[in-house]
């Protein structure tokens, strides 16, 4: 990587210099027929980076940023991100010492809790709990500054996915001349006949723990009340889910409305954009990584949708026995194992883990598609996971 490629200006679209992607090239072709994935990536990154950004410093940001890459073993971003450390003026002793050892000096309680809160998230969301989340409050961070703080977090998870499979993709190199490779249709499956020992589909699934019921969430934090609303949160809550003003979850999030915007933007434009992989695919790869996770509200809805739009519910029942193998056919394996490879180690997230997704048929717009379902539930179950809890029925 040179270092114009880490340029501090930063560039147009950060995650195509990382990569990196020029014009021409055939992967940028792929990932530019996403532009508003393209377009709201790189919007959340400004929002989260925006030295304006009230409650956490750059600095505070930044090192987080850091961590998190660095505990996926991203070698770009943690370049990029240490690069924009050392260009700043102003750190103090214990910043300093943080980004050559990744853990603040003793004396700064702050910083030890926001790189503590980073790592949790990093590495074991599973783990965040309610006192976890609490040593931020107690620390000095402001409700707004927690919610920042968790979606950045959440945010790098993303973007190191991102980037990695770019990078796969990338390395895999133009697919083979073949009907399968190139993304024509596979031949017609045999007719579904549903398992007789599996709940019907509309019957609740419950498996270790898992369940595809419907279920409330409540957060760990004050939610925004809205008569106190400004008229810009009020305008995100309404753009950004039909029942996000009765919603815990969009009302602690929108204490940061520009960044909860640009967050239900990508999601919006991963999940439901026309063409490429299924919706129901996606929704299977958004299953299985929540599985992984531990994200057992993800894991609901997304089953669920699975559910809905496959009308079968026997993939779903796999996963939440044990992921690892699940999948009715050959290409829903192959997205099952490269949902779990990419979740579990993103740093060895390479071509060898892309291959079973051409081989078994996908076109490079169903893996991308892919790629970034696992992505959005990196951020995802993180926020889920970590803001708050599910709340069972009854």
């Amino acid at each position: 990587m040179t270092d114009s490629s880490l340029s501090l200006s930063h560039p147009l679209d950060l995650v195509d210099t990382l990569v990196p992607l020029t014009a021409g090239d055939p992967v940028h072709a792929v990932r530019h027929q996403r532009d508003k994935v393209v377009a709201a990536t790189q919007g959340s990154y400004d929002s989260l980076f925006d030295p304006a950004l009230e409650g956490l410093s750059l600095a505070e940001r930044l090192l987080a940023a850091l961590a998190v890459a660095a505990r996926a073993g991203s070698a770009a971003l943690v370049a990029h991100y240490t690069a924009r450390l050392q260009s700043l003026p102003d750190l103090t002793p214990a910043q300093r010492d943080a980004v050559v050892s990744g853990s603040a000096n003793a004396d700064d309680a702050r910083l030890q809790a926001i790189l503590r809160f980073a790592d949790l998230l990093a590495a074991r969301p599973v783990e965040g709990d309610r006192a976890a989340l609490l040593q931020l409050p107690a620390a000095g961070l402001s409700t707004p500054a927690v919610v920042a703080l968790a979606q950045l977090i959440a945010f790098v998870a993303y973007q190191v996915r991102v980037v990695a499979g770019l990078q796969a993709l990338a390395a895999l190199g133009s697919p083979a001349a073949s009907p399968a490779a190139a993304g024509e249709p596979a031949p017609a499956a045999a007719p579904f006949v549903h398992p007789a020992n599996l709940p019907k589909p509309g019957e609740p699934i419950r498996v270790n723990g898992y369940t595809s019921e419907t279920l409330d969430w409540k957060a760990w934090l004050p939610v925004l009340d809205l008569a106190q609303a400004t008229p810009a949160q009020l305008a995100v809550l309404e753009d950004s889910h039909p029942k996000a003003k009765t919603s815990d979850y969009y009302r602690v999030l929108v204490h940061q409305p520009r960044i909860l915007e640009e967050r239900s933007i990508v999601f919006n434009a991963i999940m439901y954009a026309p063409g490429g992989l299924s919706r129901a695919e996606r929704e299977l790869a958004s299953a299985v990584v929540s599985r992984v996770n531990g994200c057992v509200y993800c894991a609901s809805v997304h089953a669920q949708r699975f559910e809905q739009l496959a009308k079968r519910n026997d993939v779903i029942v796999q996963v939440f026995t044990e992921p690892q193998g699940a999948g009715t056919t050959a290409r829903e394996q192959a997205i099952v194992q490269a949902s779990i490879d990419l979740t579990h180690a993103p740093g060895a997230f390479g071509a060898a883990q892309v291959r079973p997704l051409r081989a078994a048929g996908l076109s490079d717009l169903e893996i991308l598609d892919t790629v970034h379902a696992v992505a959005i539930f990196a951020w995802a179950n993180r926020l889920m996971l970590n803001l708050g809890e599910p709340v069972f029925p009854g």
